[in-house]
């Protein structure tokens, strides 16, 4: 090879070898860049909070509660005072068998009775009619009224086709109207104390097949009467019903004092309750029943948002992952180039090394020739 050709070619590998570092550096950044978002990666994975399956225990507590003669009480705090003093607070729970409790509604009906232009409603369920209880009876009778009537007077009132019509009323005594009258103005202070309200009510009256007495049933006198409830003269929806039937009553009692016992490994036993009013007076002493109870439906939401959540901790790693895979591939096929390029800037500085030779040993001929 000649010095020309071999000069050139020695520009040549030396811009291949430049092409070849340049190529190289351009694929350790790519790698670095790749290294970086693997860390961010690895670091989101680190900071993932893994989620906790909620505990049963968190879900359970212990109740303490001890009877006084109907009534059971749960005890709702104990702060201790000093020695064996304590301040407690308990529930008082007992049935009422006669309260006020909604009961199921029927289909109300209403027909005008009045004269003509003259708007008057008679309310039916059926073929029974709804009377309103105002506290005074047929025609504005109190309970006065019927109590001094004589007995003749009474034949006559009975008589009447308002009583006739009404089977419950027509089976009453002269002296069970007038305790009637009274027990539904005592029904009416008991319904408008449960709704909050200073109102009217219908009523009627149903017979129980079995024991053979009434059962009262009561509306408001705002949903029977309220023209908006009608369509057709026919009820369109149903109203709120209500009876005497058995409801549970609660009663709070605050910061009594007591004393409390307990056992070697501090469960309570018995606790002896003072009087509020006169602290001085020997207290009475109950024993307490131990209660555990968990609160499944609230453990059962806690395990139903730990599924959810596992579940998208899983489905995070596993993206996470997926990405991490997919960046160690690209990462690979760089390092591969890099390897291809570094055995070809090997090959290239070989064949450079080969081609000053040729170029140095052409340099010492010439001047050889020169000398001669």
């Amino acid at each position: 090879m000649g010095m020309s050709a071999s000069q050139a070619r020695f520009l040549c590998l030396t811009a291949r070898k430049s092409n070849v570092e340049f190529e190289g550096q351009q694929i350790n950044q790519q790698r670095t860049s790749l290294s970086n978002e693997s860390g961010s990666y690895y670091s989101e994975l680190c900071n993932m909070v893994v989620p906790t399956p909620p505990s049963i225990d968190d879900f359970t507590k212990v109740t303490y509660t001890f009877d006084d003669g109907a009534l059971t009480n749960t005890i709702t705090s104990m702060i201790a005072k000093g020695g064996n003093e304590y301040s407690i607070s308990y529930i008082q729970q007992w049935q009422d068998d006669y309260s006020i409790v909604s009961a199921s509604t029927s289909v109300v009906s209403r027909k005008d009775v009045g004269t003509e232009g003259n708007t008057s409603y008679e309310y039916r369920i059926g073929s029974a009619s709804l009377r309103k209880m105002d506290g005074l009876f047929a025609g504005n009778i109190a309970s006065e009224d019927i109590q001094n009537m004589s007995e003749e007077d009474f034949k006559e009132f009975q008589g009447s086709d308002f009583i006739k019509n009404d089977k419950y009323l027509s089976t009453l005594t002269q002296s069970q109207f007038v305790d009637l009258i009274e027990q539904e103005s005592y029904y009416k202070s008991m319904l408008n104390e449960k709704n909050g309200t200073n109102e009217e009510y219908y009523v009627r009256y149903v017979k129980d097949s079995q024991t053979g007495g009434y059962t009262p049933f009561f509306y408001k006198s705002s949903d029977i009467e309220g023209d908006a409830n009608y369509e057709d003269d026919n009820l369109s929806g149903s109203l709120p019903c209500y009876t005497i039937g058995s409801a549970t009553k609660t009663k709070e009692v605050l910061n009594q004092k007591g004393i409390v016992e307990k056992d070697s490994t501090g469960r309570y036993l018995s606790i002896t309750l003072f009087d509020k009013d006169d602290e001085d007076k020997p207290g009475i002493q109950y024993n307490l029943t131990t209660n555990t109870s968990t609160d499944e439906e609230a453990y059962n939401d806690a395990m139903n948002k730990y599924n959810y959540e596992q579940h998208q901790y899983n489905q995070k790693v596993q993206d996470i992952n997926s990405k991490i895979e997919i960046v160690q591939q690209q990462d690979k096929s760089l390092e591969l180039k890099l390897k291809q390029l570094d055995t070809e800037e090997n090959a290239i500085n070989t064949e450079m090394e080969a081609v000053k030779k040729v170029v140095s040993k052409n340099v010492e001929n010439t001047f050889k020739t020169f000398n001669a």
